[in-house]
């Protein structure tokens, strides 16, 4: 189990890394107009790909070890397709990215959703290194493509779509490859496949669905209130702030399967205490090392375009920890069947983002986005702390790291190495 996590960990870095790389790019050869078109095309396959993950994700995890893959990987390409179908005419409704690019988008999506099916059965199969290593190609390739497509003169943000082509399709060729399409499965009785996949995601995606508007509705907002090139710098800022809930959600994916294999509350509630102490340590190590770095080295790295870059992180950071509390939270409610309460806490977020957006954004701009996002994170926390404390008893004593923490840790290395 160790192995896992540090694999992942590492794999995370990785991607991490390259999709700076990306940005930095982007910065130097497309400025910050083409950072904020570029941070729209992703918004717009985040958005279509979240209906195509209802049928995915954890709910096709669970089912892997449970059900022959020809009978279970057939409905989740139906569902991929249908929904890329509605996303593009949402997109294109709605004009949720810029012209010319909706047919592209819904297109990515569709591949990238088909490849991350087969990266689900991979980690259903428990092949966490086979995952790992084709989530690093993929960000290596989007990299590589990228920076080699930017230098053709008067290149645009199309360059990244193609770029993106090319590496969603070396994932679905890789995954393909590396499934195992006759692995054992468990007898459980008749599963209903198609309900078993919508009751398990539904849950799961409504939440995910109101979070990806707490983290992204600013991008839309932005874009309309203020200016493309604003947008630019803003997920500049975002994207390195978020970079500080790389270990959480690593050790997060831990306490999910942890959590959902014993039936012991007080041992729940204690990994969940020692997973969300080590969440925020680690985040307010990066929050910190971001703050101490000034604007001027940002405005290096990404280009000259990307500017006050500390004063925003300083902002989200904030709401940067409190959502690397809820990483421990989520996973815990998950792993308990007591999903309701991410969807409650994702809810209130998207009230405070709305409420926030729309009167910050339009008059203060990117600082505006940035208080909005802090509010957001931080009522969703304090929701989630509030539900945690009352199901476990957990007292306000028992959030703050004490001496018990140091032999908690110890314990919970031991239990990992096995």
């Amino acid at each position: 189990m160790l192995k896992a996590i540090s694999g992942t960990i590492l794999s995370r870095i990785a991607t991490t890394v390259m999709g700076l790389l990306v940005a930095v790019v982007a910065g130097h050869r497309l400025g910050a107009e083409g950072l904020g078109v570029i941070g729209l095309v992703v918004l717009g396959i985040t958005l279509v790909r979240l209906g195509m993950d209802l049928m995915g994700g954890g709910a096709l995890i669970y089912l892997v070890p449970r059900v022959p893959l020809r009978k279970l990987l057939p409905p989740c390409y139906a569902w991929a397709v249908v929904a890329t179908v509605a996303g593009w005419g949402i997109l294109t409704l709605l004009h949720l990215v810029p012209e010319g690019y909706a047919l592209h988008v819904a297109a990515l999506a569709l591949i990238q959703s088909i490849g991350a099916i087969h990266l689900s059965v991979l980690v259903g199969q428990q092949r966490i290194r086979a995952n790992n290593y084709i989530a690093v190609v993929q960000a290596a390739v989007l990299v590589a493509a990228f920076a080699f497509l930017a230098r053709v003169p008067d290149a645009d943000a199309m360059a990244y779509v193609h770029a993106a082509y090319l590496s969603a399709a070396s994932t679905l060729v890789l995954g393909t490859w590396a499934i195992n399409k006759r692995a054992p499965t468990r007898a459980h009785g008749q599963v209903n496949v198609l309900r078993t996949l919508l009751r398990q995601g539904l849950y799961v995606q409504l939440a995910n669905g109101m979070q990806l508007m707490n983290y992204r509705l600013a991008y839309w907002l932005i874009e309309r209130f203020r200016s493309t090139s604003m947008l630019g710098i803003y997920t500049v800022a975002n994207q390195l702030a978020e970079g500080a809930w790389l270990v959480p959600k690593s050790l997060a994916l831990v306490l999910y399967s942890k959590i959902s294999n014993t039936r012991h509350r007080e041992v729940q509630r204690t990994l969940t205490l020692t997973f969300l102490k080590t969440s925020i340590a680690f985040s307010t190590i990066c929050v910190l090392a971001l703050l101490a770095l000034p604007s001027t080295v940002f405005q290096w790295v990404f280009g000259p375009e990307v500017t006050g870059i500390t004063p925003l992180v300083a902002l989200l950071s904030p709401g940067i920890l409190a959502m690397a509390a809820t990483q421990a939270y989520s996973h815990f409610f998950s792993g308990t069947a007591r999903n309701v309460h991410n969807v409650i806490g994702s809810g209130l977020g998207l009230l405070a983002t709305l409420a926030t957006g729309f009167t910050l954004i339009p008059r203060f701009g990117m600082a505006g986005a940035a208080i909005s996002a802090t509010c957001a994170y931080g009522i969703n926390a304090m929701y989630q702390t509030v539900a945690f404390m009352r199901i476990t008893g957990t007292t306000f004593g028992d959030l703050w790291p004490g001496k018990k923490d140091v032999e908690q840790l110890k314990a919970l290395y031991s239990m990992l190495r096995r």
